[in-house]
Formats: C-alpha cells, sequence, structure tokens
C-alpha cells in the first residue's frame, strides 16, 4: 500500500472540516438520560475459565434502553487490581474468548471487555443482540438507521459504551482515578466517543481509530467498512445530506473535542482503513493532554503488539 492521505508533516497541522450540530451536547445528554433511566443491574457471575491466577466473571449490564449487554470482567485474583481497563472490539468482532483479554490483568490490572451488539461473527465470536430496528441499510452496522441520528446504530453501541464504563464503576475494588478505556479500530472510535462522554474516564488509548473524520474518510479510503457508506449512497442517490447530518452526531472529532482525559493514539501511515489524516482530526481536536504513536509503514495492524508495549508504558506513567 503506497502513501495516499496527506504527507507525515502535514498531519499535525490537519484539521477536519467537520463542525458539530449545534444541539450534539443535548443529543447526548438525552440519550445517556434515557440509558440512565434504566437501573444498571450489573450482574458478574463468577466462571472457571481454567486460570487460576484470575477471577473471571461473566458480566451482563442494562445498556442503551436498558436492552442487556455482555461483557467479561478479568482480575488478578485474591489481591486489589492497580487499575481498570474498559476494552472495546474492532468492526465485526465480539468479546471472544477470556484468554484473548489477559494482557491488561497480567499488569495487575482489572479489564472489563464489552461485547458489541448484534456484532461478533466476522473474526470473533459475541452474545449480544441488537433488538433495535433499521430502515433500509446496506450490509453491515454503518448504515443501519442513517437517515435519523435517533435510530443510527452507533447512539447504541456509544451508549453501551458508557453503561459499561458505569458497570466497571459499580465494582467496589474500582478507583475512579485510575479508570482508562482502550481499543483499536472500531474499538478506538469507541473509546474516543466513550472519553468524551464520561468524565470519570481518566485515560484513552485509541488505536489506529475508527469513525473519525465522516467528511474526509467516507470517499477517501475504498476500503470497509467507511465504503458501506459508499456502496448506500450510490444506491440512494437524492439525499446524501441527510446520511452526513446522521453520522455528524457520532464523530470521534467531536467527542475528542470534549475529553479533558490523558491520550495516546495510534496511527499507521499507509493504512486504508482509516486514512491516518481522519486519526489526526480527532488527535489534533483533542481537549487533554495527549500523545500520538506514529508506524510510518504499517496498515491498519498498526503497531500490533509494539503498540502494545507502549500502551502498558503510557499507561504506567500517566497513573504513576
Amino acid at each position: 500500500m503506497p502513501f495516499y492521505d496527506l504527507p507525515q508533516h502535514e498531519l499535525p497541522n490537519y484539521r477536519s472540516r467537520a463542525v458539530a450540530p449545534s444541539d450534539f451536547d443535548s443529543f447526548w445528554q438525552a440519550t445517556l438520560d434515557e440509558a440512565r433511566s434504566h437501573p444498571l443491574d450489573a450482574v458478574f457471575e463468577p466462571i472457571d475459565a481454567g486460570f487460576p491466577i484470575f477471577d473471571v466473571f461473566d458480566v451482563t449490564f442494562a445498556g442503551f434502553a436498558g436492552q442487556p449487554v455482555k461483557a467479561w470482567y478479568i482480575k488478578p485474583a485474591g489481591r486489589e487490581p492497580l487499575g481498570t481497563v474498559v476494552k472495546f472490539i474492532g468492526y465485526g468482532g465480539g468479546r471472544g474468548f477470556v484468554h484473548e483479554h489477559l494482557l491488561w490483568p497480567a499488569t495487575g490490572r482489572a479489564v472489563l471487555v464489552m461485547d458489541t451488539r448484534g456484532q461478533g461473527s466476522s473474526w470473533s465470536q459475541g452474545a449480544t443482540a441488537d433488538p433495535a430496528g433499521s430502515g433500509p441499510a446496506h450490509p453491515g452496522f454503518m448504515t443501519r438507521g442513517i437517515d435519523d441520528p435517533h435510530d443510527y446504530y452507533y447512539r447504541r453501541v456509544f451508549t453501551d459504551g458508557v453503561r459499561a464504563v458505569e458497570a466497571a464503576l459499580s465494582r467496589p475494588e474500582t478507583k475512579a482515578d485510575t479508570l482508562a478505556v482502550v481499543g483499536g479500530s472500531q474499538g478506538g472510535g469507541i473509546s474516543i466517543a466513550v472519553a468524551g462522554l464520561e468524565p470519570r474516564v481518566k485515560a484513552a488509548m485509541p488505536d489506529v481509530p475508527f469513525l473519525c473524520d465522516f467528511p474526509r474518510a467516507v470517499g477517501l479510503t475504498t476500503r470497509d467498512p467507511y465504503g458501506e457508506i459508499v456502496r448506500y449512497l450510490a444506491v440512494h442517490r437524492g439525499n446524501p445530506e441527510t446520511a452526513y447530518r446522521t453520522l455528524n452526531y457520532f464523530d470521534g472529532v467531536h467527542f475528542a473535542a470534549r475529553s479533558k482525559a490523558k491520550t495516546l493514539f495510534s496511527v499507521a501511515l499507509m493504512d486504508d482503513i482509516c486514512p491516518p489524516s481522519t486519526v489526526y482530526g480527532a488527535y489534533n481536536a483533542w481537549a487533554g493532554e495527549k500523545d500520538i504513536a506514529t508506524y510510518t509503514f504499517n496498515n491498519h495492524e498498526g503497531g500490533g503488539v509494539f503498540q502494545d508495549r507502549r500502551q502498558l508504558e503510557w499507561l504506567a506513567q500517566a497513573f504513576a
């Protein structure tokens, strides 16, 4: 994959042309108020996952509209965790198996891994349904409910993400001053949204994040998932403004501008799924203390295990 986006030296000065809707904050406040009108009902059921040095729980909590969302909660056995990380999953995946999420517990922290509603059949398993309906949509998740921000799929997912943080905070061992969110690709986009909506998040680690800077992303890359929107608009030719109006309520650029958390982004300069300029669109808008790791010759795999190591070091310093 060649370098197809802005030259590297221009990225630190790039600013998205996305402007938040005038009712962006009230839209999200009303959304969260409605979700919080339902009891959180966070249930942590202990299970034997075959890892005696960890305590593992099968979690269910009430997400958007009080609908049940699954998660894993894993912490070091017999001791207070050093902090808590809430983890979000990439596009098409689910919470998968417990052993896929042992990195953070191995550092002495607890991790809560949120399942993504309706997903979990592309590359890892999920266990959470999305009972909400949708108008005409392209296969995938990007255009479900795209005619109205109240019906859009990611309204439900981002709300689930905030409620996942609340579920983590409901644990007596969770310390609010050492609470972080993390995720790659779609999970990175969810982590940005949650950090912008929930001020109790103190650190965020979006890795090659998706769902950022829609005006630039849609049409710049030929890859999915942004390609789902292109194909939808190729059929629904009459009113693309309606789709863009909806997407504007879910743009990571706007959530980034509202987050005071510390953050470590990552970006890959050959990424043809999440164009590097769109990652910088959110990063440059971030309101809190920030840093970014750049992987010049990588595609959407980004830093991989190198970024894992960078996150471990960065989070230890962030909460030192």
